[in-house]
């Protein structure tokens, strides 16, 4: 059989399979999931069954691979409340950026806020000199990275787009995006970096034009497959840049370039990472099962309040303190005044509280799956820093990893 992309019958798909899931998870003290979410239960299940296949010859096999990243972009479509040819599977968030900076020709301009993720830097530094739109870094508005007025003030007539992540990946400041399209109007793109939010919280998905997303955060399905959203609204704004065999209708047509795929699929390089698709798409549908983002943003959203109150008791400054509890997503920052970070994060470490240190400030990024004893392990860890002793009857000790539920 041809190993091309091309529209295929439905067939029902399981994911699962007969392979069985990783015994446990992540310690519970495990407070990383902004770097790093490990993969959840279901996720790992349908990578393993995937690559199970992978190592066979049957065609069916291979028929049953490619059905699976059609029912992953299905279950994507679901998410994010579009139709499933708007959404592609990019090898990565970086890629996708990538991807769509390839697209978007010129003249004109990008906005870029001064303090993005590289991720969302480059991609439109390095086009920008090559047939893309110029780019403009946009100065934060204090220590929200970009709000509605920031934007105004910048919007001139030469502004094609916006590119933005839709959670700051060191404050957790839910960028508003229904109020930034609606400056931006019809005629420029919203261009969505989501990794940082996209599982973790809800998000106004239906504003953003553009929108990528990897699933290694908090989707917890690994490497290897992101989510590239491009609604029809915009699609002729976009040209096949970076779209490759796998993009066109006749792969093998006597003249080239060939006709492009509808939809996002035209911007394709090449096949997805099957199993790296089955994975994310078993992860998206975990996160449907459960109530979507907002049972997710829930639980999560109260599990970093309690970890803010005690760093807050603690003694500790909380970065953007003072934001609503609506424009925070599973992100918290803090520092401890007096204290070396350095010797902050490696005590919480030692203690088996796992964050990721950025400077002078210590991020903490909980997940559905921390347990209430993460908390205390916290808190009991930052007593030791603040009085140089622990409680009386409480020793702290590393975790031992702890079997997920679901």
């Amino acid at each position: 059989m041809n190993d091309q992309i091309h529209p295929r019958a439905p067939e029902t798909v399981n994911r699962a399979a007969s392979v069985s899931a990783p015994a446990c998870g992540p310690r519970a003290g495990y407070l990383d999931h902004a770097r790093v979410g490990p993969l959840s239960r279901r996720a790992a299940v349908a990578l393993t069954a995937a690559t199970d296949l992978a190592t066979r010859s049957d065609p069916a096999d291979l028929d049953r691979l490619f059905a699976l990243s059609d029912a992953a972009r299905t279950s994507a479509a679901r998410l994010l409340d579009a139709r499933p040819h708007e959404i592609a599977l990019a090898p990565s968030t970086s890629n996708g950026l990538f991807t769509v900076a390839a697209g978007l020709q010129g003249p004109g301009t990008v906005l870029v806020p001064r303090d993005e993720f590289p991720a969302n830097v480059y991609p439109w530094l390095r086009f920008a000199g090559r047939g893309g739109p110029a780019v403009r870094l946009v100065a934060p508005d204090g220590r929200r990275h970009i709000t509605p007025d920031l934007l105004r003030r910048n919007l001139t007539p030469d502004v094609t787009a916006l590119t933005v992540s839709a959670v700051d990946s060191l404050t957790g400041h839910v960028a508003p995006l229904a109020a930034l399209k609606e400056v931006l109007g019809p005629d420029r793109l919203l261009i969505v970096d989501a990794i940082q939010g996209l599982g973790a919280v809800p998000l106004e998905t239906d504003a953003a034009d553009v929108l990528v997303s990897g699933g290694q955060k908090w989707l917890r399905a690994g490497w290897g497959a992101a989510l590239l959203l491009i609604r029809d609204r915009c699609a002729e704004r976009l040209a096949p840049g970076l779209g490759g065999w796998a993009g066109v209708a006749e792969p093998f047509a006597a003249r080239h370039p060939a006709p492009p795929l509808p939809g996002a699929a035209a911007h394709l390089a090449t096949n997805p990472d099957f199993p790296a698709a089955a994975a994310i798409g078993a992860a998206v549908d975990e996160l449907l099962a459960e109530g979507g983002p907002a049972a997710t943003g829930a639980r999560i959203r109260a599990t970093l309040a309690e970890l803010l109150d005690r760093a807050r008791q603690a003694g500790a400054e909380i970065l953007l303190d003072g934001l609503g509890h609506r424009e925070r997503a599973g992100i918290g920052t803090f520092r401890l005044p007096g204290h070396d970070p350095v010797t902050v994060h490696r005590t919480l470490e030692a203690a088996g509280v796992i964050t990721t240190r950025r400077d002078e400030w210590i991020r903490l990024s909980p997940h559905t799956s921390t347990p209430a004893a993460a908390v205390d392990l916290f808190a009991e860890a930052l007593h030791t820093l603040t009085t140089g002793s622990t409680r009386t009857g409480n020793t702290l000790t590393l975790q031992e990893p702890t079997c997920p539920t679901t």
